[in-house]
């Protein structure tokens, strides 16, 4: 396929009459897809027996989640070993069975954030008590939490 300009101020277009389309960006895939965001303020740290805590009411908990795309998220816990962060983005969709696309994220030395994008992964990976990765004959057990 051949690019071809236009001199009247359209967008290119491909051999064929069809308008040429740019393939979206990795930054464009990583925005939120909702058009329902609305800011949630910031509250202030206050102290209850000497520890610090923010209290937030359900509505605004509700829209940090729509906010920050995490109505579809499971922690993944590994207490025994896991894999590379790279190996995991490649077992957790095709051993625990994902029909959707997901993103995986590291939250900590033991933690991933696995942020499905089907209710119907979420609550696959919600059922199941365990899931037991493999590589290279190695078995990592992850259990799923809300």
């Amino acid at each position: 396929m051949v690019a071809m300009a236009t001199t009247d101020g359209d967008q290119p277009s491909i051999e064929g009459g069809q308008p040429f389309k740019e393939k979206p960006s990795d930054a464009n895939a990583l925005c939120p897809t909702h058009t329902n965001i609305k800011p949630v303020q910031l509250k202030p740290v206050t102290y209850l027996h000497g520890e610090p805590i923010v209290l937030w009411e359900q509505e605004e908990v509700n829209q940090m989640i729509i906010n920050e795309n995490l109505e579809y998220a499971v922690i993944g816990k590994f207490s025994y070993g896991w894999p590379d962060i790279q190996a995991l983005r490649k077992l957790i969709p095709k051993q625990c069975e994902l029909k959707g696309e997901c993103k995986i994220g590291l939250l900590s030395n033991r933690h991933v954030l696995i942020r499905a994008t089907l209710l119907e992964d979420y609550v696959h990976l919600l059922s199941k008590p365990a899931f037991h990765l493999n590589q290279r004959n190695c078995s990592f057990p992850m259990r799923t939490l809300k």
